[in-house]
């Protein structure tokens, strides 16, 4: 493998980020508190402004007891599922601790949690379901044969300082774009990812990209440069409706 660099150390943090932004579910690994055997389980994912994983579990389930006992986790995020040679694709592990998130910061990723998950809203607001985040101490990153790398923690998440605005006008970002501008957002998953035609909704936003959904189907449309202000994702949203137009029908 190449020797580490800043840059280097760089593009695979946000190669990693897209990974964990882009998947719908996760596989979490915990610790079964009987005989510390690895316990491991399918869970929807989400994640914070940052890229930091979000997660929605109930006490009642086994793999929530194992975290309240030691909250040393791991979790997969697989995107290998399209390809002919799974071992081919991209894959992340992981390894840190799962907490709370804290009741300050519930209501704001309650709101980007059900917006990738709507069947969550039936049961969010049972009295054993709260809401989890992983803080990473280290990522593991296989990209193909060949491409494997660790990543730290302290590089894997962006500032939360320069998330912080986008974070705060996501949702009105959201309700803009899906009630004024469902046809760029048509063209985006038509034209630049090549996706089925259909009612493609803007289901999250961050500083490196938008999260389309129709129905089941959940997929990422990257910026070409990350967007830290309104100003600067607006003019991005519209630098791709353009690039979009201007494919041939």
């Amino acid at each position: 493998m190449p020797p580490e660099t800043a840059a280097n150390s760089t593009q695979l943090a946000t190669q990693a980020r897209a990974l964990i932004r882009g998947a719908r579910t996760a596989t979490l690994a915990t610790i079964l508190a009987e005989n510390g055997a690895p316990y491991c389980s399918l869970v929807l994912s989400a994640t914070c402004p940052d890229a930091t994983p979000l997660l929605l579990l109930s006490k009642l389930a086994v793999h929530t007891g194992n975290l309240l006992r030691d909250p040393r986790a791991s979790l997969l995020y697989d995107a290998t599922g399209a390809r002919e040679d799974p071992l081919t694709g991209a894959r992340l592990t992981l390894v840190g601790s799962i907490l709370p998130v804290s009741a300050d910061k519930t209501t704001l990723l309650r709101d980007r949690f059900l917006a990738r998950h709507p069947s969550g809203a039936t049961y969010v607001d049972f009295g054993d379901f709260s809401f989890y985040r992983l803080e990473p101490d280290r990522a593991h990153l296989v990209a193909g044969f060949g491409h494997i790398n660790w990543i730290e923690g302290s590089v894997l998440l962006l500032s939360k300082d320069k998330t912080a605005e986008i974070a705060a006008a996501e949702p009105g970002i959201l309700a803009h774009m899906n009630t004024d501008h469902s046809d760029s957002i048509t063209l985006y998953a038509e034209k630049l990812l090549g996706l089925t035609p259909g009612p493609w909704r803007m289901v999250g936003c961050d500083v490196e990209g938008c999260d389309l959904a129709l129905g089941g189907t959940l997929v990422r449309l990257p910026f070409a440069e990350m967007a830290f202000t309104a100003v600067q994702l607006r003019q991005e949203l519209v630098r791709l409706a353009q690039q979009a137009r201007a494919k041939n029908p």
